[in-house]
């Protein structure tokens, strides 16, 4: 069995196949992912990201990203700095906050690789539709945690996983760079191993806060 991306337990057991790939999920932080093998390369992950059509102008878009905005920003202190986490090739929720009066900075390995925004301290980190592309979110989201000071939060957008025979119809698996589906549970295990607490403000937003 493959090692869990998340929590790193070697504990886990074939969940679902369809006609592209294998899903396993993981018995300790309930983690469902793709086994490594079958994950694609840089490039042709690249090229699915590049058909996004993601625009900051876009009322749509913006509606979507409130999901997170809005019970994130009323959480925030006034001016408060942050970083959006893999703001792809259209980066709108950092404009969101800016516009608010939030002092912010993006990153994204394909559109913004600065890295040195990483070694910088946050009040906020968010990453919006990007868990589920992480191919280590386990060691991810612990180097986000640690840009945080106490009290700073860490949002993250990604829809979850609620049952076995939902997730055989869920369209969110058909996206081949979706390779990890959070559930509650997984949430749940993240929040305790990063000494962070955990509030769901809607069906697919997690807000962590750190203790």
């Amino acid at each position: 069995m493959p090692t869990c991306p998340l929590c790193a337990s070697p504990h886990s057991r074939h969940f679902h196949r369809d006609a592209r790939r294998d899903y396993y999920r993981c018995d300790v932080c309930r983690l469902a992912y793709v086994p490594p093998a079958q994950r694609l390369a840089p490039e042709q992950e690249r090229a699915v990201y590049d058909r996004h059509q993601n625009h900051p102008d876009d009322p749509g878009y913006r509606r979507f990203l409130s999901r997170l905005y809005e019970p994130l920003q009323c959480r925030l202190t006034p001016g408060a700095r942050g970083l959006d986490f893999g703001a792809g090739p259209g980066p709108t929720l950092s404009l969101m906050f800016e516009e608010a009066g939030y002092p912010m900075a993006i990153y994204d390995p394909y559109y913004a690789p600065d890295a040195s925004v990483l070694e910088r301290r946050y009040d906020f980190v968010t990453a919006t539709e990007v868990v589920e592309h992480l191919f280590a979110p386990g060691r991810e989201l612990e180097r986000l945690a640690a840009l945080l000071p106490a009290g700073g939060w860490l949002g993250l957008m990604t829809k979850r996983v609620t049952s076995e025979e939902a997730f055989a119809r869920w369209h969110y698996i058909l996206d081949p760079t979706h390779v990890c589906f959070f559930s509650e549970a997984s949430f749940e295990w993240l929040a305790q191993r990063l000494g962070m607490s955990l509030e769901f403000p809607a069906a697919d937003v997690a807000l962590l806060r750190k203790r």
